[in-house]
């Protein structure tokens, strides 16, 4: 019997429309970051109203409506990301495999450090991630600081997810992602100066806030803030 590839087709132009989003965010973001998060906004809600691959059960599409808090220019950074420190070799980290080539492989020194570690699931799979370092966020009321991870397997990416104050009853109960870079969610930073863009007012909920269908990775206890992130996505 013929697969029929059409899920596989819609899911690949979900993800190519993300990508597209994420890079008209980064073009345009540090000169007109609220423009930007705008277009964030009315991208995304045009995709989980319609595309079939968006998150939202499709019963629930026609009257689905974005929530998000006002932008807020506070809750924009760009944090400089603190290494974690090179495991020692035979501990199953990548010393001496050295660092992360422009293909997606491992090349020479220069390593992401820390051990491979299985974050919350909403699921039953297990996914692989590698925390890479901490990032210290300036938050208006003081500094906080989250871990930031390499998904591991094919292709990678960053993944910074967090929870917050307003977990449960403003947003998702088990957090919201900032950066997912294996899906395309990436605000940008500066290799050269070991920054990454952690812009909250771009926070969402995960694909299982909407439908428990999904499995998604969930944020670490070293993730979870202790201060409400009254910022980007909301459900309530």
């Amino acid at each position: 019997m013929a697969v029929d590839p059409g899920a596989e087709l819609q899911l690949a132009s979900w993800r190519r429309t993300i990508a597209e989003l994420y890079a008209d965010v980064r073009a345009f973001a540090d000169e007109r970051p609220e423009v930007a998060w705008q277009h964030w906004i009315d991208v995304r809600e045009r995709l989980y109203k319609t595309h079939p691959q968006s998150p939202v059960p499709a019963t629930d599409r026609p009257t689905f409506r974005a929530r998000h808090w006002p932008y807020d220019p506070a809750l924009r950074f760009e944090a400089i990301l603190e290494p974690e420190p090179a495991a020692p070799v035979g501990a199953g980290g990548l010393a001496g495999a050295g660092g992360l080539g422009a293909a997606g492989g491992l090349g020479a020194a220069g390593g992401l450090g820390g051990l491979s570690m299985a974050l919350p699931n909403s699921g039953a799979d297990t996914l692989s991630f590698r925390r890479i370092g901490s990032l210290a966020i300036p938050f208006p009321v003081g500094e906080r600081r989250l871990s930031l991870f390499w998904m591991e397997g094919y292709a990678g990416g960053l993944f910074l997810p967090f929870r917050d104050a307003t977990n449960g009853a403003e947003t998702y109960g088990a957090g919201r992602y900032v950066i997912d870079a294996a899906k395309s969610a990436d605000l940008g930073g500066d290799p050269d100066r070991g920054t990454v863009i952690v812009d909250f007012n771009f926070a969402y909920q995960p694909s299982c806030a909407f439908d428990p269908r999904w499995a998604c990775p969930l944020a670490p206890p070293e993730n979870r803030l202790d201060i409400p992130v009254a910022a980007g996505e909301r459900i309530a």
